[in-house]
């Protein structure tokens, strides 16, 4: 299979369960911008069966203590893109677990819909 997260270069990985994986972003919004996969290769998070829920919800816990020890950041966004036109690139379900900082942007008000320009530009 021709999928990035399943053929993912295991010394990334910086933290993992039986059923997902984190790495981080490689075109990141903020530092510590980190994706939380699961290991079965689907693309739509409405997919996934409750024990991969579960696993990915216990991972992003473990990272958020991970990315508080390291980054400090003052808040986080958790977002999943399902579907092409929602902006979805990669086929394989992952979800985003950003970091946010006070000052990264002018206003915070209205979170994801008005996230601050990326830290490395990605096309897609």
């Amino acid at each position: 299979m021709d999928c990035i997260f399943c053929n993912y270069d295991k010394d990334k990985i910086i933290a993992e369960n039986k059923l997902a994986f984190a790495i981080l972003d490689t075109y990141p919004v903020n530092e510590g911008h980190t994706l939380i996969i699961p290991k079965r290769h689907f693309a739509n998070f409405f997919e996934a069966t409750g024990e991969e829920i579960i696993a990915i919800y216990s991972l992003m816990h473990e990272v958020k203590e991970m990315l508080d020890i390291q980054y400090e950041p003052d808040g986080y966004n958790v977002g999943v893109n399902v579907g092409y036109w929602a902006g979805q690139t990669i086929m394989h379900l992952h979800v985003h677990l950003i970091p946010r900082y006070k000052g990264d942007i002018e206003n915070p008000r209205g979170g994801i819909r008005k996230l601050k320009e990326q830290l490395v530009e990605y096309d897609g």
